[in-house]
């Protein structure tokens, strides 16, 4: 299934953009059904929780797959263009629970194996929805891993100072969606010299549509918080331990969030799981082109020899 080159004669199939609701909240998705699937795919994002950064990195893994794989990445509620839940903050634990009733609602009664890959806290999130559903899932992958928190970080030292004031979470929030009064061509030249130069197009049109919003930003910085107290517990290596077949982990060099010591971590724990080391592409690897189809090659091998590992 997974190709070195892709198949430049054949019509590349687009992701296309739904709102659907989970559990009374309105969701964004982004998906691609392939017409004879061999699996479904279920991708969970970071944070920010905008499907729209990963329509790149969608398109090339359903490529990468052969289209023999559904794909569907579901967005964080109220990580969306409108403010669609009345600036009600959610919690990392009600991202869980919204994740899970979508697969109860969407995926309950599908006859072939469910994948899970996150990307980040993503990463976190599928794994706990592992634990929660092992029937359900045949592999998952956790893409510059979010797991625990990082003391040596810099960055999370100052995030976590931010996200514990409420009012400080408020004002930077206020600071962010002003700009979002803005021309659109200057939002997208602030945005493209502020965050990347080598960001693409979908990366900077997300970025204007969804985070110059203002419970966009607030919902982004109140998971934020409660993403730094939940990770301030000891990873389940017993769970991991035990699935570590149908488990797997990318990490990324030079990465606060999935800093190379969680990849020793992980290695001491768990000393036969699959760990591979990204070392061209940053933590934001779905806001390139070349880092969306690298990182999607990567996975589509993974889950390659997975399935062909099974049936031997």
């Amino acid at each position: 299934m997974a190709r070195d080159e892709l198949d430049s004669s054949r019509t590349k199939r687009r992701a296309g953009f739904r709102l659907c609701t989970v559990s009374s909240y309105t969701t964004e998705l982004l998906e691609i059904r392939a017409d004879d699937p061999k699996m479904n795919v279920l991708f969970i994002p970071g944070n920010p929780g905008v499907v729209t950064f990963y329509k790149d990195f969608v398109e090339s893994l359903y490529d990468f797959l052969g289209g023999n794989a559904s794909i569907t990445a579901i967005g964080h509620i109220s990580h969306t263009k409108k403010n669609w839940e009345r600036g009600r903050l959610f919690s990392l634990e009600e991202q869980i629970d919204h994740k899970m009733d979508f697969i109860k609602q969407e995926l309950e009664n599908t006859e072939v194996p469910i994948l899970l890959v996150g990307h980040s806290i993503g990463s976190y999130i599928a794994l706990d929805m592992f634990r929660r559903s092992s029937e359900k899932v045949a592999y998952c992958i956790g893409l510059y891993p979010f797991l625990a928190l990082n003391p040596q970080s810099r960055e999370q030292s100052i995030i976590g100072k931010i996200i514990a004031s409420q009012s400080l979470s408020a004002a930077l929030s206020l600071i962010v969606a002003s700009l979002g009064f803005l021309p659109i061509r200057a939002l997208r030249f602030i945005l493209t010299n502020s965050l990347g130069k080598s960001w693409s197009t979908v990366a900077v049109e997300a970025a204007c549509s969804h985070l110059v919003q203002y419970h966009t930003m607030r919902n982004v910085l109140f998971m934020a918080m409660t993403e730094f107290k939940k990770l301030t517990e000891t990873p389940d290596w017993a769970f991991v331990r035990e699935k570590q077949e149908k488990l797997a982990f990318l990490f990324g060099v030079d990465d606060h969030w999935g800093p190379l010591q969680m990849f020793e971590e992980i290695s001491e724990h768990v000393p036969g799981i699959a760990l591979s080391i990204e070392r061209v592409h940053s933590h934001a690897f779905a806001c390139t082109e070349a880092g969306s189809s690298c990182v999607a090659k990567h996975i589509a091998s993974l889950i390659d020899n997975r399935l062909l590992s099974s049936r031997q």
